[in-house]
């Protein structure tokens, strides 16, 4: 019995671990919980639970934070404009997307550009990826 349990964990792993792949390849498409979980074939409120029990937090929040990152990057190190990042992440609305980028990087994705490329010049891009993640902050009183 305990090494049926066992394995059924390890299959959900794998799903969980097959949705997050498809999240990182796919983030600019436009994705929601309920085609990823057809993807896994579950349900997406259990696709949502065994992926917040695993990897703390949900495949949604994982998907907003994987187009901020891109659209960090963009911003540092391109000159096309907030509107086109925008589009270009994933996102149909640019008041959504910045709000969602203030929500996760503490300021707007145009006063992250004016003072975010400075702010990195010369560290390696594998350190810079560990030190501009977004974090997901509490919202302001």
């Amino acid at each position: 019995m305990a090494s049926e349990a066992r394995a059924q964990d390890l299959r959900t792993l794998v799903a969980l671990r097959r949705v997050r792949d498809r999240i990182d390849r796919e983030f600019a498409e436009p994705l929601d919980v309920e085609e990823l979980a057809r993807g896994a074939h579950m349900s997406a409120g259990h696709l949502s639970r065994q992926y917040k029990r695993a990897y703390g937090e949900s495949p949604y929040s994982y998907l907003m934070t994987r187009r901020i990152e891109r659209a960090m990057i963009l911003l540092r190190e391109s000159d096309l404009s907030v509107t086109e990042i925008c589009l270009i992440v994933g996102y149909a609305s640019l008041g959504t997307f910045s709000l969602r980028f203030t929500e996760l990087v503490g300021v707007p994705p145009s006063e992250y550009r004016a003072s975010g490329a400075d702010a990195f010049a010369g560290m390696a891009p594998c350190i810079v990826r560990q030190v501009a993640r977004p974090i997901r902050r509490p919202p302001s009183a």
